[in-house]
């Protein structure tokens, strides 16, 4: 009798599972396995190389270390085909293991952290891309670490399968971008739950202090996220309105806030965002006025929650699909930024956060940051854009003299766009965006569908119609202008976005209540240098272009030491040590040039410099308060 055939493999149903372990927290470090159900032939994995953001290749691999790979108990050859991606030599259909650690030292929003006060990833950081499956549903499991201080507790925006109370256990994602666009927040962080107009809300801070004032962190936060909200959707938003166009396009949200010794930052995620402040910008229990540094970081709130709709829904059409395995450019940067870094802090005024004096100063840091800026007569604001990847997250001595911000000034684009559209009367910036949204609807993306079921949303579950958002061209920006404001705004985009003509501020700024008047440039600007001070030093770090100190021959990391000055009518000749400019009128008195004795690569260096006269800078004042508030108001 023959032998009877064995019954075929059932092969095992697509899906990947990621699961990430504290494996030692004084060497910082990840274990992570990752198992692949169906793999391909010659699998190929891969780390991205940035984080969509973030437009710099941050080469996220190089902290990957000890990749391994099995098929049940036969190890595999993996073989590196470049810098960031791996080949597998497997059987296809057979389910693969793969185990690798990660070692997380980088403090920022951008990479991952791990030590035995706090835990930090993003999935750019720690999850590899498997090719051919970035597609598919896929779980990733947190475990708690042993051997803290406190028990820890885990945070994320992804959707939970199987966690426990403090939060670690299984979370599904529906493809590789959800995963990618999920930051995980782990340690023994303060936390609290709000409701915006529906829609729950969290708040996790590390690093807080005994002092720290967590409800006012909260309400002030939620006053934001509502502002936004109904900036975008209506007076009537809430979740679950029967209208899509009500309905917020989140159905959660996570705030991640790491407070530090000395940094700033943040990065939007579609459902999160992670953040990073001093701990001294944080709320204060007993202290009734916010200072300067609250403001600061509730700005940054109402910056990264804006992106929520600018960037991460609509978007530019270059970014319809990340390829995370270079950089993604966009000419549009000065929009998705810009028009964020203007909305911000005109949404926080209008959330009560700030006054209309307040806002005015913001104001003004941003517009000097602009106009001391030699850069923004040699590069426009779409180029800057562009070159964000070796320019502008790559800072040196000659940035300020070569490139502008496209954040900085597309704010100002934007100030100038909506003031001109009030100032003719057809409408606002405020309808510019709106009517961007709706007319940017598009199919539901990959990452809205439910865990293997089809392409639909919970509000089409729900019989609604999709909410709006999707990838947009600059030809759909100036479409909305031209909608709104009845006439073609290809000549302003011509000159202040592509090219590098002065913008309008003085005309539009007082024709809405703010006074714009000069004042005398501080002593760095007026002679043309940006320099640090510290331990009695003057140290160089730029030299603008055309200023009295790039004529006087003063370069980058020059360490100025004195001045000299010759004999005169009725002085003797001097020289004189100095600690700080604003020593200099003290020893110059009103001479109108002077010898600057400067160290050079260990040579002394005696540059004749001439000391300008009336250099002055801008300074904003409220002027009339109907008009401001009828503005800031978003009347």
């Amino acid at each position: 009798m023959a032998a009877r055939a064995p019954a075929p493999r059932k092969p095992a149903a697509a899906g990947l599972r990621y699961h990430v372990r504290c494996a030692d927290l004084h060497a910082h470090l990840y274990d992570v396995t990752l198992e692949i159900d169906a793999p391909q032939a010659l699998q190929r994995v891969s780390l991205p190389v940035w984080i969509p953001g973030s437009y710099l290749v941050r080469e996220f691999a190089k902290n990957l270390q000890g990749l391994r790979a099995t098929q049940g108990r036969r190890k595999l050859q993996v073989v590196q085909q470049d810098k960031a991606s791996w080949q597998i030599d497997c059987e296809a259909g057979r389910p693969l293991t793969l185990h690798y650690q990660v070692c997380a030292y980088d403090h920022s929003v951008r990479t991952a952290w791990l030590d035995a006060d706090r835990g930090f990833f993003n999935g750019t950081s720690v999850c590899l891309r498997v090719d051919g499956q970035t597609e598919l549903a896929c779980t990733l499991q947190i475990d708690a670490p042993s051997g803290t201080a406190a028990p820890w507790s885990c945070a994320t925006a992804l959707r939970p399968a199987k966690v426990d109370r403090r939060g670690f256990g299984i979370f599904r994602a529906d493809g590789y971008d959800e995963l990618a666009d999920s930051p995980v927040e782990m340690g023994d962080f303060w936390s609290a739950e709000f409701d915006v107009l529906g829609v729950p809300h969290r708040f996790v801070v590390a690093g807080t202090t005994p002092a720290f004032d967590g409800e006012r962190l909260v309400a002030d936060t939620r006053a934001i996220c509502e502002t936004q909200v109904r900036f975008w959707h209506g007076d009537k938003a809430r979740a679950g309105a029967r209208d899509a166009a009500l309905r917020p396009p989140h159905d959660r949200y996570v705030f991640m806030l790491n407070a530090v010794g000395d940094s700033y930052g943040g990065l939007e995620h579609r459902h999160s965002t992670a953040l990073i402040c001093n701990r001294s910008d944080l709320p204060q229990r007993g202290v009734a006025k916010a200072g300067e540094g609250y403001t600061t970081l509730l700005g940054l709130i109402s910056h990264e929650y804006f992106h929520t709709w600018n960037v991460k829904r609509l978007r530019p059409a270059e970014f319809a699909r990340y390829d995370y395995r270079q950089e993604n450019y966009t000419q549009l940067l000065w929009f998705f930024e810009g028009f964020t870094s203007y909305y911000d802090d005109v949404l926080l005024r209008r959330a009560g956060g700030i006054d209309d004096a307040t806002y005015v100063k913001l104001l003004n840091k941003t517009a000097n940051q602009v106009l001391q800026t030699p850069g923004r007569f040699v590069q426009s604001v779409a180029d800057a854009s562009f070159d964000a990847w070796v320019k502008y997250y790559r800072p040196d001595e000659q940035m300020p003299n070569a490139t502008v911000s496209y954040y900085t000034k597309g704010a100002l684009v934007a100030l100038c766009l909506d003031l001109t559209l009030r100032s003719e009367g057809h409408g606002t910036l405020d309808d510019v965006m709106r009517l961007l949204w709706a007319r940017s609807a598009e199919p539901p993306q990959a990452s809205e569908r439910p865990l293997g079921g089809q392409r639909t949303t919970r509000s089409e579950e729900r019989g609604g119609s999709r909410s709006s958002g999707g990838p947009v061209t600059e030809d759909d920006i100036a479409a909305a202008l031209e909608t709104v404001g009845r006439r073609s705004y290809a000549p302003e985009l011509s000159k202040w976005v592509h090219g590098t003509d002065e913008l309008p501020l003085k005309p539009l700024l007082e024709a809405h209540g703010v006074a714009v008047l000069d004042e005398p440039a501080q002593r760095a600007q007026a002679l043309g240098l940006r320099v640090a001070e510290t331990a009695g030093s003057v140290q160089v770090k730029v030299v603008l272009r055309g200023s009295a100190a790039e004529q006087a021959g003063f370069s980058a990391s020059d360490e100025w030491l004195a001045v000299e000055l010759p004999a005169a009518r009725g002085r003797a000749a001097s020289a004189w040590r100095i600690a700080k400019l604003d020593e200099l009128p003290l020893y110059l008195g009103d001479a109108k040039q002077c010898t600057a004795i400067v160290a050079r690569d260990r040579r002394l260096l005696r540059l004749p410099l001439r000391l300008p006269a009336n250099e002055t800078t801008l300074r904003l004042a409220p002027q009339d308060a109907p008009r401001l508030r009828a503005w800031l108001g978003g009347r």
